[in-house]
């Protein structure tokens, strides 16, 4: 009979004096183990974590908090759980905080300024040691709780002037006007913008970003081929449904991410309207369902692991270096433009 099968069978909870003795190690080197301290070498850190899940050993985290003083542990909450990009962008978030021995939080607001605050209390009630408001222009409702209660916050595009937030800039710029340059090679000049809800910030930066690329392209820009919609496959459709009513119409359209490029493929199709023949279409967030769409999407990359890393970064530093911060200090995440099948030059006569 193993050992792990002999505690197993009786009524005795493996503890941290258990783990110490199979490891042959002091319950400090544990302890250290398990609170990810640097000072513990990697032999030594192999030899505890095999004796941990040798005795299927759970460390109590209420405990470990009321001596240390700390949680590890950090919130993370996103606009919407159901859009593909933000569980992709919290698997990263949470291997990163794994691979550094916190654990994690995660909360979805689903756009509702009330929903955010509970997320909010919530964590807060579980004593996290900061907080990554992921939501993308819908922070301000629950900046002056975060504030008060002096918990470390990280945003993404929402420039804040507290000594505990930091902020993670988005280059939309570099990747949209790869997009306007992308199709502009290929021949089309007329392009329209599906552009996000007007009450993001991130909405607003991009279709700013949009125009300023068709500009610089020297393009004509068309104030009624600028829809806004939902960042859904439902509001995809609609800001297509919007273009089709009208009696000029864009040859190509770039969409503020890929959920509503997605929704104008499936719209397209509905109304017999090839793609990219007739219609080219780009996205923006390279989600991974972009690349199994039909056509392939051709999309503007946002890399989630760069941003998962800068928003826990951050949120490490505030917990653990708090004396050498620089309360102004930015993270910039890259974006590319990523060709794939949807975009073509326009037809003959477009």
């Amino acid at each position: 009979m193993t050992r792990k099968a002999s505690l197993k069978g009786s009524d005795k909870t493996p503890d941290i004096r258990a783990v110490a003795a199979l490891a042959k190690v002091s319950i400090a080197t544990v302890s250290r183990t398990i609170n990810g301290s640097p000072v513990v070498s990697e032999k030594l850190s192999k030899r505890v974590w095999q004796a941990i899940e040798q005795l299927n050993y759970f460390p109590n985290t209420h405990a470990r908090t009321l001596v240390s003083g700390r949680s590890r542990l950090f919130g993370i909450i996103v606009e919407n759980i159901t859009n593909p990009f933000f569980p992709e962008l919290i698997q990263s978030f949470e291997e990163t905080a794994v691979a550094n021995g916190y654990e994690i939080l995660v909360s979805s607001s689903n756009s509702d300024p009330a929903v955010l605050t509970t997320c909010v209390r919530r964590m807060l009630e579980r004593k996290v040691e900061g907080v990554a408001v992921l939501t993308f222009g819908e922070e301000e409702p629950v900046l002056d709780q975060l504030s008060f209660h002096d918990v470390p916050v990280v945003l993404a595009e929402f420039k804040l002037t507290e000594p505990k937030a930091s902020t993670i800039v988005l280059d939309y710029t570099t990747g949209i006007r790869a997009a306007v340059e992308h199709l502009s090679a290929l021949g089309h000049r007329k392009i329209g913008f599906l552009a996000g809800p007007h009450k993001l910030h991130s909405a607003i930066t991009r279709q700013n970003d949009f125009q300023t690329a068709m500009r610089e392209s020297k393009l004509p820009i068309q104030k009624k081929w600028i829809i806004e919609c939902d960042h859904t496959l439902k509001g995809g459709v609609a800001g297509f449904g919007k273009l089709q009513e009208l009696s000029s119409r864009p040859t190509a359209v770039i969409c503020s991410n890929d959920m509503t490029a997605i929704g104008v493929l499936r719209a397209a199709y509905m109304q017999d309207l090839r793609v990219p023949q007739d219609l080219s279409v780009i996205g923006l967030d390279d989600i991974d369902f972009a690349e199994f769409t039909l056509p392939p999407l051709t999309t503007i990359r946002l890399d989630r692991a760069a941003l998962a890393r800068a928003a826990f970064d951050a949120l490490r530093q505030h917990a653990e270096e708090p004396g050498k911060l620089d309360p102004q200090r930015e993270f910039l995440v890259s974006t590319s433009l990523v060709v794939r099948g949807s975009t073509a030059p326009p037809s003959a006569g477009a």
